[in-house]
């Protein structure tokens, strides 16, 4: 039975580089904000309702956390076995749905429409998580984790590679973007936007990549790799903050579960310890200096010194 640590600072804080020491608050400790879940993804920070929204996949729901109550409830269930979660820029929710094959925003009356199920007529397999730039275009990955059981979706033959893909916020063309990641799933923007993070959970040890963005925007090229896994855990999903550090989620097994946090050269800064294994986070809060943490049966946060970047 996990329990919240009475000592400040917190334990569970593996500071790993003296960088990192800046970003620790002293005087925060990790908070079990919900648990009773299946597999959590996919959180997101709703500011104007000061509530967290996230995916429970194998329930077949997004739930909700209200900031100012504590309560959890369902915000929408069946969810299509939703996975990950963004904002646009005009503070409307984009999901990426497993049983659905498609990526769908949320209206303000509560109306769904479909951002891209289909490339080049074939459909997609399962889209796995999601960023919106500021130009409106929508970037999202599209692995088949969805098609490979009935836990997550519907086995069922995949259509297409597993690629990442860019939405044209005006036109909604959709255009791939990326062909060369086995099984792409996390991905973000650096805060300015000048290169993209995706993670590749197609090989073992698991990668992350590093790109960078064309000069009008809307292509990636000079692909490398920024870390390797090694023993050391698997990256799953994750988010920038405003200095460009990675903040990402991380297995498996004992010691290795919770948090990573990498310099934008790629120097490993700090592990959050957390007794499961955290699929996705975001920045959140009134502030965006609170880390939010979707891990496999429960939902974590943590006061730290910085600030998601807007553009992831």
């Amino acid at each position: 039975m996990w329990t919240p640590s009475l000592r400040y600072p917190e334990p569970a804080i593996d500071v790993l580089d003296p960088r990192f020491l800046k970003y620790r608050v002293m005087s925060a400790s990790i908070e079990r904000l919900a648990t009773g879940f299946r597999w959590c993804e996919g959180p997101v920070w709703m500011g104007d309702t000061r509530q967290l929204i996230w995916s429970d996949i194998p329930n077949d729901r997004l739930m909700r956390w209200d900031d100012a109550s504590g309560a959890v409830s369902v915000l929408r269930q069946p969810s299509q076995q939703a996975n990950g979660n963004t904002r646009d820029r005009q503070g409307r929710l984009i999901t990426c749905e497993h049983l659905g094959r498609r990526v769908t925003r949320t209206e303000y009356d509560g109306s769904l429409t479909v951002i891209a199920d289909r490339y080049q007529g074939k459909r997609l397999n399962s889209p796995n998580d999601v960023v919106v730039k500021s130009d409106d275009s929508i970037w999202f990955t599209d692995p088949p984790f969805g098609l490979l059981g009935w836990y997550e979706g519907v086995p069922v033959p995949q259509e297409l590679p597993t690629h990442v893909y860019r939405v044209d916020g005006a036109t909604g063309d959709i255009t791939l973007v990326c062909a060369d990641i086995n099984r792409p799933n996390g991905l973000c923007f650096s805060p300015d936007e000048q290169r993209m993070y995706i993670v590749e959970s197609g090989t073992t040890p698991r990668r992350i990549h590093v790109f960078d963005l064309s000069d009008d925007g809307r292509h990636l090229r000079n692909g490398r790799l920024f870390m390797t896994a090694d023993t050391e855990g698997t990256p799953d999903g994750f988010r920038c903050d405003v200095d460009g550090n990675l903040w990402a989620g991380w297995g498996m097994g004992e010691g290795h579960d919770g948090v990573r946090v990498f310099a934008p050269d790629a120097t490993p800064l700090a592990h959050i310890h957390l007794p499961e294994r955290c699929a996705n986070v975001c920045f959140g809060g009134a502030r965006r200096n609170r880390l939010f943490m979707a891990a496999s049966h429960s939902l974590y946060a943590l006061y730290v010194n910085t600030q998601g970047a807007t553009a992831c």
